[in-house]
């Protein structure tokens, strides 16, 4: 998880885990080209694929048109390099950039608390197995390896969530929403190009009359 760690002014040698993902919207010419264009770039960037889906919507015209949604998972370090490959997917990416997020979460707190009462569980278990081994009773021997079971199912689910924060900390995940440029193509009348609220009014004239 080394790129998603950073050294803390705070405390020396202490590090922070920070987990780096971002949200994304884009129009293209052909949603499904570029879905799968975003796909080989996380595989090409040592990443993988979380899910994909492709699906038909409308234009304001009544044209049918593909638009997909795609998650991704690339290296921490690469997320930004990623993002700027993306919105070049789009030819323009002023004009073609619809949204970008990009949000972090600290979890230094919450895995530095985990790693200790790891630690404190581990030195419970190996008490256990000692106190278990010299046993002379069938009633304490078993009394003792219930406990033992609780302490392992409990050590393990805490190995279960330092892993989940240190893969989400080493591998940053990506959610595009790809759109065609039909889609958000502006409604021409007459030469004028109405925005806002007045695209919006002009817009529903139009639906009303079809």
């Amino acid at each position: 998880a080394e790129p998603a760690l950073q050294n803390s002014s705070a405390a020396p040698g202490f590090k922070q885990m920070i987990i780096m993902n971002a949200d994304l919207s884009i129009a293209v010419d052909d949603p499904g080209v570029t879905m799968s264009d975003v796909i080989k770039l996380a595989s090409d960037m040592g990443g993988f694929v979380v899910s994909s889906y492709i699906y038909k919507t409308q234009t304001d015209s009544g044209i049918e048109v593909p638009e997909a949604t795609v998650t991704i998972r690339v290296p921490a370090a690469k997320l930004n390099e990623a993002l700027d490959i993306i919105k070049e997917m789009t030819g323009d990416v002023a004009k073609y950039t619809l949204t970008e997020n990009i949000s972090g979460q600290d979890v230094t707190q919450e895995y530095t608390d985990l790693q200790s009462r790891l630690r404190n569980l581990e030195e419970a278990d190996a008490k256990l197995s000692e106190l278990y081994d010299s046993a002379e009773k069938t009633e304490d021997a078993l009394a003792i390896y219930s406990q033992k079971m609780l302490v392992t199912e409990q050590i393990e689910v805490i190995k279960g969530q330092m892993q989940y924060y240190e893969k989400s900390s080493s591998m940053s995940a990506i959610t595009v929403r790809i759109v065609a440029k039909e889609t958000i193509a502006p409604i021409t009348v007459a030469g004028w190009q109405p925005q806002g609220v007045a695209r919006d009014a002009v817009q529903a004239l139009i639906n009303f009359g079809k």
